[in-house]
């Protein structure tokens, strides 16, 4: 991980701040460069900086042993990495793995608390925000639980494409596998599914979208309420 000179502030969460406020936080950011696979927290870790993602993202794993692990949110340019420290808990109970290389926007965490007493906007989206993830975690769980495999590989395309501002997404089986929950071979049929439908194409490592409002009607109904939730917790804000 790599300082940059500078990268324009595209951060959905800290552009929709007021002037003054959002300076302040600025004044405290550093632009950083973060890597593919990159991990960034392990579970009970001390988180020591908050990440505005730009144009990365960050998968949030829950790890149950060393082989099995489950994402279970992801944070792009739209959200953030530390919503712990939100809540007044300074570690976290995820691994935080960068699942989309790019810039960001850094801060140390003692810094963040303090600037969320003194920014009451920021404090604002921030709980905001937090209560978007909780809801994102719990339609997880649910959508895991009761959704056909293709599904949910639609929708999870869809909020990799969302954060990763491109068609083409570089993902392997076994990611997508961990990612989903589910064995390669189901990763494999779901796939070929979505692509003789002609929405996606799938070569070794690369997912190309062919047909986004196809993907959205083959993905589960959790995408588009996700979506909405966004708009509506933090549209008001």
């Amino acid at each position: 991980m790599t300082s940059t000179l500078h990268v324009p502030t595209t951060n959905q969460l800290l552009a929709a701040l007021p002037d003054i406020e959002r300076n302040a936080v600025m004044a405290d950011c550093e632009t950083v460069e973060l890597a593919f696979n990159e991990v960034l927290l392990q579970p009970d870790d001390t988180i020591t900086y908050v990440y505005f993602p730009i144009d990365c993202f960050i998968s949030l794993i829950t790890v149950v042993d060393t082989d099995d692990r489950l994402e279970v949110s992801m944070a792009g340019r739209e959200g953030m990495l530390g919503t712990s420290l939100v809540l007044g808990i300074e570690d976290t109970p995820l691994l935080s793995l960068v699942q989309g290389a790019g810039s960001a926007l850094r801060i140390n965490a003692a810094r963040f608390k303090r600037l969320l007493e003194q920014c009451p906007v920021l404090n604002q989206r921030m709980k905001g925000y937090v209560y978007v993830v909780m809801n994102q975690m719990a339609k997880t769980a649910a959508c895991n639980h009761f959704h056909a495999i293709e599904a949910r590989l639609a929708r999870w395309l869809l909020m990799t494409q969302d954060r990763a501002g491109s068609d083409q997404l570089y993902l392997t089986h076994e990611f997508l596998a961990m990612m989903l929950g589910v064995r390669r071979a189901g990763v494999t049929l779901a796939a070929i599914a979505l692509q003789t439908r002609g929405l996606i194409v799938y070569h070794r490592g690369e997912i190309d979208v062919l047909n986004r409002p196809g993907l959205i009607e083959a993905s589960c109904e959790c995408y588009t309420e996700d979506c909405a939730l966004y708009a509506r917790v933090l549209t008001a804000l």
